[in-house]
């Protein structure tokens, strides 16, 4: 497991990579097929730079969280550009609490794959979100294709140090682990990348 701080470093480091929005067509219409079904007042775990932004509807109020403060540097300035009314949190969301019930709606593109305990964190989300709120997901994980599962499993020491997340984890399993109600899943890339439409279900 990669230290918290040294992670923080390897974000701020990447920072400027991010803000200059390289996502493939396919990863830009994802985002934009789940971030427009939000709604009302929305968290948005580790924002990054801002990627998002473009494809929130109007009307959204987003409390955007980060732990690397050069991450939202960039992440105000996209917030500007698509004149967005957000608030910025630097902060450890795995250390963060907010009262429960507090979102309508609860944002997480490709986030899981950096916590610590990301069960705990599936958990803790949904104690967040209102009971009728809106969960949406976009994460990545272990594919379910045997030469490129092993693959992940057998380099995913060297991406947490490189890149600073895992890639051998089973997002589907530990969003049912946590008592999420998926409403709709997507999987793509050798069921590598899901996007999934949930709801709070039953807290464990």
């Amino acid at each position: 497991m990669v230290k918290k701080e040294k992670l923080v470093r390897l974000f701020d480091r990447q920072a400027k990579r991010y803000a200059k929005g390289k996502d493939s067509a396919s990863l830009k219409r994802w985002r934009q097929e789940l971030i427009r079904q939000a709604e009302g007042e929305v968290l948005e775990l580790a924002v990054g730079a801002g990627a998002n932004f473009p494809y929130y509807p109007s009307g959204v109020k987003v409390t955007a969280t980060d732990f690397s403060e050069e991450m939202l540097r960039k992440a105000r300035v996209a917030a500007a550009a698509h004149h967005m009314d957000a608030v910025f949190i630097c902060a450890d969301i795995e250390k963060m609490s907010f009262d429960e019930e507090s979102f309508d709606t609860i944002v997480s593109t490709l986030s899981f794959c950096c916590y610590e305990n990301p069960l705990g964190m599936f958990q803790k989300i949904q104690r967040w979100c209102k009971p009728d709120g809106n969960i949406l997901l976009l994460e990545h994980g272990i594919s379910s294709h045997v030469a490129i599962s092993t693959f992940q499993r057998t380099f995913n020491p060297l991406f947490c140090r490189v890149v600073g997340c895992h890639h051998n984890r089973d997002m589907l399993e530990l969003v049912k682990a946590s008592g999420i109600e998926i409403d709709k899943v997507e999987s793509h890339w050798f069921n590598m990348v899901h996007l999934i439409w949930a709801k709070p279900g039953t807290r464990v």
